[in-house]
């Protein structure tokens, strides 16, 4: 799930007009932006949520640290578009979206992240590290993998937070991005911060898995599905998801490396965890909050209570600097692409095409 920066931009401590470029610190340097898709955007046909429950083929590959699991759809030498979930929740959240966007000819990839699904760490030796540098990784490796150039990029939740990253460090590999919620990367010196109690009520998660009966609860597959669907319910409190839905993502929580990755991703966050050392570069380049500049569109779900106020995209504004469109979807929560999945597809197209 998101970090508390959604917040502190609301409070006015969000680092907007101090936001630095990366040009010519990291691989961004040069990097010549992507040329649109020519002509109009396609209109995306409007599907129920749920229609499609399920992905046909699931396939493994070895990338980097990990064997990753994931699903692919539509032709491919088609444009590639890569889905990337977020907490909790896993491939499911794309089973509509994918299907949309692979029948108007993209190679739709969508892998379950470290610590979910059929993804596993190739040695037992590999800390389970969930801090945000360590999942861009593994997403790049991904890339590489499969011999992916460039991609049009879009997530939520980590899955967000993510493409922001490969985004902003690696602009040549990210042709467009679709960040639901915007700028996401995490700020630990932010989240040192206390915020008004009523926000911090909303982390109540971040706070428990702090602690050592957070992280026992987590290990227990009865509370962890008891704990994981509670969220569902509060963070989209209009999705009427049935037990099934919620069954087929969980079962991606079995993975026995889930709990560690989940705990340290949220305890990194609040700096009571330590992120590993191969990390530190690109952490030190995210800390000096690096702007976006490929074409993004933003999402605000409206009922998702990580929203900003007032949701229309201004507190992350200027983190964006290349061709840039905001949207605010009413009635939708957190699980965007799973509860709005016409709406998420629309926006990759048309990303794909912005200039």
């Amino acid at each position: 799930m998101i970090d508390r920066r959604g917040f502190h931009r609301t409070l006015g401590i969000g680092a907007g007009a101090a936001a630095l470029s990366l040009t010519g610190l990291s691989g961004a340097a040069g990097a010549a932006p992507a040329p649109a898709r020519p002509g109009p955007a396609p209109v995306v046909p409007t599907v129920t949520p749920g229609t499609r429950t399920a992905f046909p083929v699931l396939k493994q590959v070895t990338a980097g640290l990990l064997d990753v699991g994931y699903a692919e759809l539509g032709p491919a030498d088609g444009p590639v578009v890569l889905c990337l979930h977020g907490w909790p929740y896993d491939i499911h959240s794309f089973t509509d979206v994918a299907p949309l966007l692979a029948d108007l000819g993209y190679r739709v990839v969508v892998p379950y992240l470290r610590g979910h699904g059929s993804t596993r760490f190739r040695s037992s030796r590999t800390p389970r590290n969930g801090q945000q540098a360590a999942i861009a990784r593994d997403v790049l490796a991904l890339l590489d993998a499969l011999r992916i150039d460039r991609a049009v990029v879009a997530g939520f939740d980590w899955g967000a937070r993510t493409g922001d990253i490969l985004a902003a460090l690696w602009p040549e590999r990210v042709k467009a991005l679709v960040s639901v919620g915007g700028y996401l990367v995490t700020d630990r010196d932010a989240q040192r911060i206390p915020l008004a109690p009523a926000a911090e009520h909303t982390w109540w998660y971040q706070f428990y898995f702090a602690t050592e009966r957070g992280e026992r609860a987590m290990h227990d597959r009865e509370l962890r599905h008891e704990l994981t669907r509670f969220v569902w319910r509060t963070v989209s409190p209009t999705w009427q998801f049935d037990d099934a839905a919620f069954e087929r993502t969980a079962a991606a929580f079995d993975n026995p490396d889930y709990a560690a990755i989940v705990i340290h991703n949220y305890r990194w966050r609040l700096s009571i965890a330590d992120g590993e050392r191969r990390y530190d570069h690109d952490e030190h380049l995210l800390a000096r909050r690096p702007t976006v500049g490929v074409p993004t569109i933003t999402l605000d779900p409206a009922l998702d209570p990580f929203t900003p106020a007032p949701g229309d995209g201004s507190s992350y504004r200027a983190m964006f600097t290349g061709p840039y469109e905001h949207r605010a979807l009413p009635g939708v929560g957190h699980n965007l692409p799973q509860e709005a999945p016409t709406a998420f597809a629309q926006a990759v197209v048309d990303a794909d095409r912005l200039r």
